[in-house]
């Protein structure tokens, strides 16, 4: 008995009905003409009188394709996924209207973290980041992508006769805010819009993915009195949720505490926090300077960027402050590097650096669904040696539970590296060996295929870490 090929929607066809009508009617669009839409409709919903009732709704003549339950219930949890706020077809495509409130509003209710807005020769197009993934969502007119590209703009306090040159603003809401980016391509302007919570009351340490081991070893250096804590990753690893969740333990009536970010991702009660403003000179390094002045015990600052910055976060600590911020290196260990590349000395790290982090996020695979095959060993990366490996591995299938992705949450996996007495001695002499420390304290590469040994993820999803581990 063969299986039947899954339904797959162009992203112009999934416009055609919201996500509302296709869960309530079970159907989906198949092909539409100038005048007729044919849809596919579950078999054990099907009633010849549904076509007359969408006919009124989408102003067309409406054809209905008999199809199997599973199919089209695969389609509806990956194409239009639950949550969806846009009421009507011809409201969701009314881009004259409100459609950015729209995209903004259906993408913090399906959990994304970033909207694309993306200008190309012939047309435009919409896209949400959700669990660290890109999914496309609306195509859209040049002209009317036009219009909302100015709309984001006047929200964000951007100038709209500013074609030529990236911008940067904000559009700050009741429980939440929107970080813009705005930046001129070959076809147009694309925009980059990041929300951002308000509260970081909820964040705590104990949930991020701490193992026992890292988490005492990281609880040990932040609750000194002095000394740097620095935590590495790329963009979009959760190194910003770390630290606040770190302040919200050290957050303390006893404490002072002030933080220069960009931008400010979270509030929180109690913490003196400051926005970068590079364009009038309110730079890190210069904020750090005047925190200096403002009897502080805890600096957090978003990121040290330059030797400038690095240079006086050092200072900072070597006079008594607990200093805590991200740097981008590809490991915890590469971050002592990375500081003397800064012009940092070594001795000067030796006696500052409490720990050095570094993390990286991992999607889990979705509980309801995931499947056990027979590992094939040819999959994994040859550069990654190992004597412990599985028979089976747990693959992504995907189910109404997770819309069809195969996955549901993500997980933080760290490295960390307390800078002890034999390391400090291996920074002094330069003889630091990367790959025993790794060994001792355990790599991300090595967390990873733990976690992929376990069933919670997959091999395609540890795959780049596991590559990386040289």
């Amino acid at each position: 008995m063969s299986i039947p090929n899954p339904i797959i929607l162009s992203v112009e066809l999934q416009q055609l009905i919201t996500s509302e009508l296709a869960h309530h009617y079970r159907v989906v669009p198949k092909q539409e003409t100038d005048s007729t839409l044919v849809l596919s409709i579950a078999e054990t919903t099907h009633r010849p009188e549904i076509a007359d009732e969408l006919s009124l709704y989408l102003n067309k003549t409406i054809v209905l394709e008999v199809c199997p339950d599973s199919l089209v219930d695969s389609a509806l949890y990956t194409y239009y996924r639950l949550g969806n706020v846009l009421e009507r077809q011809s409201e969701a495509i009314s881009y004259k209207n409100d459609l950015l409130e729209k995209i903004i509003k259906e993408a913090q209710q399906l959990g994304s973290s970033d909207i694309h807005l993306e200008s190309f020769e012939h047309k435009a197009r919409v896209r949400y980041r959700i669990d660290g993934a890109l999914i496309e969502k609306y195509t859209i007119d040049n002209q009317d992508y036009l219009e909302l590209v100015n709309k984001v703009k006047i929200k964000a306090n951007l100038d709209i006769t500013e074609k030529r040159l990236p911008q940067d603003g904000r559009i700050n809401y009741e429980n939440f805010d929107l970080r813009v980016s705005v930046l001129p391509t070959l076809h147009g302007e694309k925009i980059v819009i990041r929300i951002l919570g308000k509260d970081a009351q909820n964040i705590d340490l104990e949930v991020l993915g701490l193992e026992d081991d890292q988490k005492k070893m990281y609880l040990e250096a932040v609750r000194q009195n002095n000394g740097i804590v620095l935590i590495s990753g790329p963009t979009g690893s959760g190194k910003t949720t770390t630290l606040y969740a770190t302040l919200q333990l050290l957050n303390t009536i006893e404490k002072n505490i002030v933080t220069v970010e960009d931008p400010i991702e979270y509030t929180l009660e109690g913490i003196n926090q400051v926005q970068l403003k590079e364009n009038i000179g309110l730079t890190f390094s210069s904020a750090l300077r005047s925190f200096l002045r403002q009897d502080p015990d805890i600096i957090m600052l978003g990121e040290i960027r330059d030797a400038t910055t690095a240079q006086m976060a050092i200072r900072a600590s070597l006079t008594g402050h607990l200093v805590l911020s991200t740097i981008h290196t590809n490991s915890a260990i590469g971050t002592v590097s990375r500081l003397i590349d800064m012009g940092v000395p070594p001795f000067y790290i030796s006696d500052t650096l409490n720990v050095s982090v570094a993390q990286r996020l991992v999607r889990l695979l979705c509980g309801a669904c995931k499947k056990e095959v027979t590992l094939d060993i040819e999959r994994l990366p040859s550069n990654f040696k190992t004597t412990q490996l599985p028979k089976k591995e747990w693959v992504a299938q995907g189910c109404e539970e997770c819309y069809y992705t195969g996955f549901k949450g993500r997980k933080a996996i760290y490295e960390v590296i307390p800078i002890t007495k034999e390391i400090v001695e291996a920074i002094e002499n330069r003889t630091i060996d990367h790959i025993s420390i790794m060994e001792e304290y355990g790599s991300i590469a090595n967390r990873a295929f733990n976690l992929w040994k376990l069933g919670e993820t997959s091999l395609d999803e540890v795959f780049p870490l596991l590559a990386s581990n040289k």
